[in-house]
């Protein structure tokens, strides 16, 4: 599985961060997001999941 964060659309809401913290990092100047690897392990999928359908901007997708 592949996840992209949207930077036009990524508002800095930090909620992917929140619940999959070892695949999204957020900048230190605007907070926003962005994936740690675009390749997501298999033991985080289900984190990344949860993040793409939390994320109020729907600035993350995800590739199978």
């Amino acid at each position: 599985m592949k996840v992209r964060v949207d930077p036009e659309r990524c508002q800095g809401h930090t909620l992917c961060a929140m619940i999959a913290p070892k695949a999204f990092e957020l900048s230190e100047i605007d907070g926003h997001s962005s994936p740690v690897s675009a390749d997501v392990p298999a033991d985080q999928e289900a984190e990344v999941r949860e993040a793409v359908h939390s994320c109020p901007e729907r600035a993350i997708s995800i590739s199978e």
